[in-house]
């Protein structure tokens, strides 16, 4: 028989198992008792199936050796019920039997028993049967254990991600903020911005200001990469295009008059290129496109840093893109970059969009492309403004058919033309 020194080797001896032995036999039950008391277990004994299951229900025992022949509930019937009590550990079921048949066991498997134990009982196999029994419930504690432990690290990693959530959501607002206008009339014209981020915060940055009366500025910028690295230098960037104060702009140059005026597109891009590398000190870059807009002529100078081809879409529904690409800004020192013109005239649009425009993927892995982009343009040319933007953004989510993987941004200039005194 096993003795306690051995059972405290395998650290069960301190924390005993409490053992319910069901059989109508008072002899039977008295020698279980006995081999089992001897072993170290805690030893309950009941006389039927139905005292058993008040035991089970007030005591929770760990293992149960029952009898499976037993007036009144049969062994079987019992481990049954037992399988369907709510505990707070798993019972080890055990039954004694003088059946060997094949079917016999396969019924008392089925009924939820863990193993058989032949009548009359040997002590060698009964203590083999036990310890087999132990080192179920011990890998049952220990999972538990374990399992606990997991609840416990992912309650706490989600008071972790709640709270990087809350500063995500309040960066997301102050990333927002960076666009304090999302729109504005001119008189002669208005601009519409569009910010959508694909996660809480995104690389995307859209904007414009004044140049002086009759020019305005508009800009669209991408940095490589998403998320909180992205909105940070996006963030950054934000401050050498301000609107606010024309003279921390680096597009804006004062004359001798005092007067302000503003670089050449491809030299502000020039002028990015060389400074954002050095005063921001990242591997980061991003593209840029800068328009500069006469309000009175409908003159149109702008650079394209690698971000995607501006469109312009005329009065008569026709949609065209200019330029040819361009270096991002921060991807080559000293890199080269050109100016590109055209003209607007009364009814005509200018469209600056980001390349989350362009490549929004349909189901079937298809990009949206320049085509895809010109028929939704032409689609919503009945709109104006913010509403306009709406549409837009709405069609690329309905060819996607899904949430939009990358920042979408776009600025939407509308040239109505001087308004004309009445006689």
């Amino acid at each position: 028989m096993m003795s306690q020194a051995m059972r405290a080797v395998e650290g069960t001896a301190t924390d005993a198992l409490k053992v319910l032995v069901v059989d109508d036999s008072r002899m039977q039950r008295r020698i279980l008792s006995a081999q089992l008391s001897r072993a170290g277990y805690e030893v309950i004994e009941a006389a039927s199936a139905e005292e058993a299951l008040r035991i089970c229900a007030a005591q929770e025992p760990d293992i149960i050796l029952s009898d499976w022949l037993m007036p009144g509930m049969s062994g079987i019937d019992f481990c049954r019920v037992f399988r369907r009590m709510e505990r707070s550990a798993y019972g080890y079921f055990i039954l004694l039997t003088s059946k060997t048949e094949k079917t016999d066991i396969t019924l008392g498997l089925e009924s939820g028993a863990d193993d058989f134990l032949a009548k009359p009982t040997s002590a060698d196999e009964l203590r083999a049967r036990l310890t087999a029994g132990e080192r179920i419930l011990r890998m049952e504690r220990q999972l538990k254990e374990k399992n606990q432990m997991i609840s416990s690290a992912l309650a706490e990693l989600q008071g972790l991600y709640d709270s990087v959530d809350r500063d995500l959501i309040e960066a997301r607002k102050l990333q927002q903020s960076l666009v304090r206008e999302r729109f504005r009339s001119f008189g002669s014209a208005q601009v519409s911005l569009l910010l959508r981020p694909s996660g809480h915060v995104g690389g995307d940055l859209v904007g414009f200001f004044p140049i002086n009366a009759r020019r305005v500025g508009l800009y669209g910028i991408d940095v490589a990469g998403h998320g909180i690295a992205s909105a940070l230098m996006t963030a950054r960037i934000s401050g050498y295009l301000s609107g606010v104060s024309p003279d921390q702009n680096v597009a804006m140059i004062q004359t001798e008059l005092g007067l302000y005026d503003a670089l050449p597109p491809a030299e502000l891009a020039a002028t990015l290129n060389r400074i954002v590398p050095r005063e921001i000190r990242t591997d980061s870059y991003f593209t840029l496109i800068y328009a500069d807009v006469d309000l009175v002529s409908g003159e149109v100078a702008m650079v394209q840093a690698g971000h995607p081809m501006p469109a312009v879409l005329r009065r008569d529904g026709r949609v065209e893109y200019l330029g040819s690409g361009g270096l991002p800004i921060g991807l080559i020192e000293n890199a080269h970059y050109d100016t590109i013109t055209t003209r607007l005239l009364p009814g005509d649009r200018l469209f600056l969009g980001s390349d989350g425009i362009t490549e929004a993927a349909s189901p079937d892995g298809s990009f949206l492309g320049d085509e895809g982009l010109k028929r939704i343009l032409q689609a919503e040319s009945h709109l104006r403004g913010p509403a306009f933007l709406d549409a837009v953004q709405g069609d690329l989510v309905a060819y996607a058919e899904a949430a939009l993987a990358d920042d979408v941004s776009a600025v939407f200039f509308e040239f109505d033309g001087p308004k004309r005194n009445a006689d």
